[in-house]
């Protein structure tokens, strides 16, 4: 495990895994030199485990941790940006690591299911409707099931679903925004939601929108041109709601709920639109969701998901 000392959180969760195991080797990143971590690495064999307890992003130099873990068949677990959520939000994140196997892999493995062969979606936030209307890619499943993947592990707390529209141009409507990730990567709630307009997949209106919301879009458009309508993200963490948040923008996004992301960038899936190498921006905004329809069939409503998993 390599851990620092620099916030309360990732003093917890190191002494938590010195509990849970005994027989790690554990390096306190602040107090070695790089080559001392990647010798650390060396010694890993295919299959062994690395944690990475992390107040804000471990680098070493061009070295991409995981990916480099990743390709040597080691499992990962990332808690990253842990300085970014102090005194009761530390609280909730560590709520947010409790593992309910049946939940997270029912929950997931149904809306896989439904939205894989889905025709059509509505998001309805209130007085206002988002269609989907050519379907969704296949889902990909972050819920704690690596059993058919390449990968084992990725960035903590787990649990959602995500796709994308088939057809970037066959999203439209209205849908009325609570939340939003701002330039500081930190979860941004303004006191009155923001209407997205969106037409042919891009985003052509932000109503009772933000200055920070409005440089959020600026930097979009200096980048990329079009606001791009990409992911749909299907949270799946019951710790986190619309009114209990956290501000790292990146664990956040695991909310019991529905986020869309704003600009080109969403490497799981390729658009004839999209041209990766330009791909810059990928914003999470969180959607008010009062239901969300496949085809004839309410999935979301009152705050959870509507499947049968049990």
């Amino acid at each position: 495990m390599v851990w620092d000392g620099q916030c309360d959180l990732a003093l917890a969760l190191a002494a938590a895994y010195r509990r849970c195991l005994p027989d790690a080797a554990f390096i306190d990143f602040d107090s070695v030199t790089p080559d001392a971590v990647r010798a650390g690495f060396a010694r890993l064999s295919p299959g062994d485990l690395v944690v990475l307890v992390q107040s804000t992003s471990f680098r070493l130099d061009a070295f991409r941790i995981r990916v480099e873990l990743f390709k040597h068949s080691i499992k990962v677990i990332e808690h990253p940006h842990l300085s970014r959520m102090p005194g009761a939000e530390a609280l909730l994140y560590i709520d947010s690591l409790a593992y309910d196997p049946a939940y997270f892999r029912g929950v997931g493995n149904a809306l896989k299911a439904r939205f894989d062969n889905a025709q059509a979606g509505v998001i309805d936030s209130g007085g206002e409707q988002l269609v989907f209307a050519s379907g969704f890619e296949p889902c990909k499943l972050n819920v704690g099931d690596y059993r058919n993947m390449r990968n084992v592990g990725g960035q903590f707390p787990i649990g959602e679903v995500f796709t994308e529209a088939r057809d970037l141009e066959d999203l439209n409507g209205r849908v009325r925004i609570s939340i939003f990730g701002d330039t500081a990567f930190a979860v941004n709630k303004p006191d009155k939601p923001i209407t997205l307009v969106i037409s042919k997949g891009r985003v052509t209106d932000a109503i009772d929108s933000t200055p920070e919301f409005d440089r959020v879009l600026a930097n979009i458009r200096a980048d990329e041109g079009d606001i791009w309508v990409r992911e749909l993200g299907l949270g799946l963490n019951r710790v986190f709601t619309q009114d209990r948040t956290v501000c790292d923008i990146g664990t956040f996004e695991r909310m019991c709920g529905v986020h869309l992301s704003l600009g080109a960038k969403h490497g799981s899936y390729n658009k004839p639109q999209i041209k990766k190498a330009t791909a810059k921006h990928h914003v999470d905004v969180f959607a008010i969701t009062e239901s969300f329809t496949l085809d004839n069939e309410v999935i979301y409503r009152d705050g959870a998901w509507q499947v049968d998993y049990r």
